[in-house]
């Protein structure tokens, strides 16, 4: 039943009177009706917001250094007693769930944790502090991008985008759109892609200036959007950088299998005191970096270029003089353009850990001496930075605390290899002022 305002302001100020408290003759009834009608809708929509049904839940946390996967618990209660586990999800590769609680009865009383786990799905770490289920993202609207662009100094020339997964998706749409520099804040799509991931390696790279703004939303099994867009995630693209990067997966960043290049601790980059714009792309051999040269790394007009890259040319066998060929076609280009050349020497590699990956080939039986004919080469050069010898292990291989695939180092690996280049330039360019962007 509902009354009028003027009718429920009546009342308040006939009770006031008989409980003796003196009412003004003037008294603004209008503005107390209103403000009685903004009470009572408040009232209102806190009601509906409490028998809103909770038919899911998206649960997110921090990703933890090293950890390949998560395990994720439900569990009645603060209690971390077995008993009072109602479910649990093993190897989530991701720093976040949606989990579906249409059949959860008494979800709301629920609380959730999570431990780190190893390749082999193992226990790494401590569990988190049970927190309540309630507590977290209710019902999401949209898909949640993890994406650290806005950690970088840069965001990469080939940024990859991702989002933890829509609970029961049959895929995704991205678009990418551009602010227009005549009209701020108003902004153009500029590209649309699909995919049936939560991982999107963009293949087109980013050279054109501007400022950026990225979305993603979910499709259903037809291909129908079935969620709203995400909240926009920003990039920028410079016309101009001080340093850039060119190379391969190394250089791209990602780790421990599972982790995208998209989070800011598997990028070397990071580590660097020195800002250093990204243009690594992951499975690119040298041959491959020469030939990108015109195009990804000149609209940048760089005055120094960190160049590391030939572990996809020695572990496929490639013979090392024709890998320094291809190093040598890099270096004319940098000369002619005025760019200084560094050269970082090739990490190894450990077969033995690649051999467990099968997404991953294995590694040609002569790649140690191609690899030290390469870097050989690199350390002849008059600007080179050996980072190899801290990533070695007594039997040449990388070392296996630093890796889980066996190819590419992890966080730890790429904070020696960040830190060793951005000891290296400091040093070696005093004059440069190459702290600042």
């Amino acid at each position: 039943m509902k009354f009028s305002n003027k009718i429920v302001v009546a009342v308040i100020v006939g009770l006031m009177s008989f409980s003796g408290v003196v009412v003004a003759e003037d008294i603004n009834t209008e503005a107390i009706g209103n403000a009685i009608g903004n009470i009572t809708s408040e009232i209102e929509t806190a009601k509906e917001i409490q028998s809103e049904p909770l038919d899911k839940v998206r649960i997110n946390w921090e990703t933890i250094p090293g950890a390949v996967s998560y395990r994720l618990v439900i569990q009645n209660g603060e209690s971390t007693s077995k008993d009072a586990e109602v479910k649990h999800f093993n190897r989530i590769p991701n720093n976040g769930y949606e989990l579906d609680t249409t059949n959860m009865f008494k979800a709301k009383d629920y609380y959730w944790r999570v431990c780190p786990l190893d390749y082999d799905g193992n226990v790494m770490g401590p569990y988190s502090a049970p927190k309540p289920l309630i507590g977290e993202e209710v019902n999401p609207k949209a898909p949640l991008a993890t994406t650290e662009f806005e950690k970088m100094a840069y965001s990469p020339l080939y940024p990859v985008f991702s989002w933890i997964p829509v609970d029961g998706s049959g895929g995704y749409e991205i678009r990418v759109s551009r602010e227009n520099k005549f009209s701020p804040g108003r902004y153009e799509v500029v590209r649309e892609m699909t995919t049936k991931n939560n991982v999107y390696y963009e293949e087109g790279g980013y050279t054109w200036p501007g400022h950026y703004m990225w979305q993603v939303r979910s499709q259903n099994k037809v291909g129908e959007p079935n969620t709203e867009w995400s909240e926009p995630k920003y990039f920028d693209v410079e016309q101009h950088v001080r340093v850039a990067a060119l190379g391969d997966s190394i250089t791209h960043g990602g780790g421990v299998c599972n982790v995208p290049p998209g989070y800011a601790m598997y990028s070397w980059e990071y580590y660097s005191q020195v800002p250093i714009k990204n243009l690594g792309c992951s499975g690119d051999s040298v041959q491959v970096m020469a030939q990108r040269f015109d195009r990804d790394v000149m609209p940048f007009s760089p005055g120094m270029l960190i160049i590391m890259g030939g572990v996809n040319n020695f572990r496929a066998g490639e013979d090392g003089w024709d890998t320094i060929a291809a190093m040598e076609q890099i270096l004319a280009e940098c000369q002619y353009h005025n760019v200084i050349p560094v050269f970082v020497t090739a990490t190894p590699i450990n077969p033995g850990l690649m051999s467990k990956v099968p997404t991953i080939e294995p590694a040609a039986w002569n790649w140690k001496e191609q690899q030290q004919l390469l870097n050989q080469w690199i350390k002849n050069q008059p600007y080179h930075v050996d980072v190899t010898p801290a990533l070695t292990d007594a039997n040449g291989n990388l070392k296996a605390e630093l890796t889980t695939d066996g190819l590419h180092p992890d966080h730890l690996g790429k904070k020696i290899i960040g830190e060793t280049i951005s000891n290296y330039l400091l040093t070696t360019f005093p004059s440069y002022n190459l702290t600042e962007k």
